[in-house]
C-alpha cells in the first residue's frame, strides 16, 4: 500500500499508556464480533482494506469452501494509518473475532515480532511460496520464517510525455537535464513526484539509496548504516529538489495531487504508482495518447535503479480460533486466478509471477513488462519490526527535500533509527 496509494500518511503516536488504556476500552464491545457460523460452519472474518471487487473473490472462495466455512469481508478504514490503528489495537486487546488480516507489506514484521500472527508452516507455507515473485516474500518474512503470504504488490514506473522527449531518461541527473533544457524552451518541463513529509518521501529515498548500493540498516535489520550509497542518495535528493524543475508544491506532494498535476499537462516527466494510467485514459484521454512508461531512472546509467515495492500481505491471527479455516481462506484469496481478476478489475498487480503471462492480462496492464522488470529486481523498505517510528523520524527528517545537507542528514538519520529501533512494536 502499499506504499503507493497504500503510501501512509505522517505517523504520529500517543504513549504506551494511552494506547494501552484504549485497546483494553475495546474489549468489550469487540465480544459481539466472534467466529460463530451459522450451522456450525464457522465464519472467517477477513479484515481488508478498501477493494471494489473483492467482495467477487470472497462469494467464490465461499463457494469452493462447500460450506466448511464462511468468509465475511469486513472493511477497514481507507487511510492506511487507520487500518493499522484498528488492527493494532484489537490484536493487542486478543480480539477472537479477526482470523484473516490485510497488512501492508511494512506491517508483517512489527506483527511478527509482537506475535499478533502465525507462522505460515507446511502445505500453507509451500503454497504461498510457490511462484511469487522473491520481493514480495521478502516482506512477507520474519527472522527467516515465513509469517504473510503476498496477496498483490505495487511499484512506481516514469511516466514521460513522448511530444516533448523522445526517449526516457536512463538516471536521475539525466532528466533533470531534460527537464531544465525543456524548460530554457519554454515548454511543459516538471519532474513530478511525492516530497511531503509522509510515507512517499521514505518511499523516493529507499529508491534512490537502493538505486545507489546503499543501505539504510544493516542485513539483520538491528542497526543504522546510511552507508556512501545512502549518502549519494541524499545528495540525489537535494539535488532534484534544488534544481528548478520540480513543481513549486514539491515538499508537499502526495500521489493524486501529483497524478493531477502531471495529466493536466504542467509536467514532462512523474514518478508514481500505476494507478495513474486508468485515471488518466478516462480523465484526459488526449493527454494519455502522449505518454509512455519506462522504469525509474537510476543513478547511475550503467545500474539499472532498484524501485521500492508496496502491496498488502495475508496473515493470520494468533487470536483465531479457526487458523486451519483461515489459512485456507486466505490460500484461496490470494491464488493465481484470484490474484488475476484483482489485477484485472481493481488494478493491484499480482504476486505470482505466471499471471503476468495471462492473455487477460493484455489490456490491463500494457506496462506489464516494465513492471515485472522492476519487481524481478526491486528494493524493500528496511525489514525491521521498528519500521513505523524509523519512518516517521526519516520523513521527518528528509523534509523539506531543499534542506538536505548529505553528510550532515546522514549523521542525524544514524542517530535517529537507532533510537527508533530501540521502540519496536509501538501501539498507535
Amino acid at each position: 500500500m502499499t506504499t503507493d496509494p497504500d503510501a501512509t500518511a505522517h505517523r504520529r503516536r500517543p504513549a504506551r499508556r494511552a494506547a494501552a488504556v484504549a485497546a483494553l476500552a475495546l474489549v468489550a464491545p469487540l465480544a459481539a464480533c466472534g467466529s460463530g457460523g451459522d450451522g456450525g460452519a464457522p465464519t472467517i472474518n477477513l479484515y481488508y482494506p478498501p477493494e471494489q471487487n473483492l467482495q467477487k473473490v470472497v462469494d467464490d472462495c465461499n463457494a469452493q469452501a462447500q460450506g466448511r466455512y464462511r468468509i465475511v469481508y469486513r472493511v477497514l478504514p481507507r487511510q492506511a494509518d487507520d487500518q493499522r490503528v484498528q488492527l493494532v489495537r484489537r490484536l493487542a486487546a486478543r480480539d477472537s473475532g479477526m482470523d484473516v488480516l490485510g497488512l501492508d507489506v511494512t506491517w508483517t514484521q512489527e506483527f511478527a515480532s509482537a506475535h499478533w500472527i502465525r507462522e505460515w508452516t507446511g502445505q500453507d507455507k509451500a503454497e504461498a511460496e510457490q511462484g511469487t515473485l522473491a520481493g514480495p516474500l521478502d516482506t512477507a518474512r520474519y527472522e527467516g520464517r515465513l509469517y504473510a503470504a503476498p496477496k498483490n504488490t505495487n511499484v512506481q514506473l516514469l511516466w514521460y510525455r513522448t511530444d516533448l522527449v523522445s526517449e526516457p531518461p536512463k538516471t536521475w541527473d539525466e532528466m533533470i537535464s531534460a527537464a531544465q533544457r525543456l524548460k530554457e524552451q519554454g515548454k511543459p518541463y516538471q519532474v513530478l513526484t511525492m516530497g511531503a513529509q509522509y510515507e512517499g518521501l521514505v518511499v523516493l529515498y529507499n529508491t534512490l539509496a537502493e538505486s545507489a548500493g546503499g543501505k539504510i540498516l544493516s542485513d539483520d535489520g538491528k542497526r543504522a548504516v546510511l552507508d556512501e550509497g545512502a549518502v549519494k542518495a541524499l545528495d540525489q535528493l537535494r539535488k532534484l529538489a534544488t534544481s528548478g524543475v520540480t513543481s513549486p508544491s514539491f515538499s508537499n506532494a502526495t500521489e493524486d495531487p501529483v497524478r493531477l498535476e502531471f495529466q493536466s499537462g504542467g509536467g514532462a516527466f512523474e514518478v508514481n504508482w500505476p494507478f495513474v494510467y486508468p485515471a488518466m485514459q478516462e480523465a484526459a484521454p488526449e493527454m494519455a495518447k502522449k505518454v509512455k512508461w519506462a522504469r525509474v531512472p537510476g543513478i547511475d546509467a550503467n545500474t539499472p535503479s532498484k524501485v521500492t515495492i508496496g502491496g498488502v500481505n495475508l496473515a493470520v491471527s494468533a487470536y483465531s480460533k479457526h487458523p486451519t479455516e483461515s489459512f485456507e481462506a486466505a490460500r484461496c484469496l490470494r491464488d493465481a486466478e484470484h490474484q488475476k481478476f484483482s489485477a484485472v478489475n481493481d488494478g493491484v498487480p499480482p504476486t505470482i509471477e505466471r499471471v503476468y503471462d495471462d492473455p487477460e492480462m493484455d489490456k490491463a496492464y500494457p506496462m506489464r513488462e516494465t513492471i515485472l522488470a522492476e519487481l524481478r529486481e526491486p528494493a524493500v523498505r528496511p525489514l525491521t519490526p521498528a519500521y513505523q517510528s524509523i519512518s516517521t523520524v526519516m520523513s521527518a527528517m528528509l523534509s523539506p527535500p531543499s534542506a538536505i545537507r548529505p553528510e550532515q542528514t546522514a549523521d542525524d538519520l544514524r542517530k535517529a533509527i537507532a533510537d527508533a529501533l530501540e521502540s519496536k512494536g509501538v501501539l498507535p
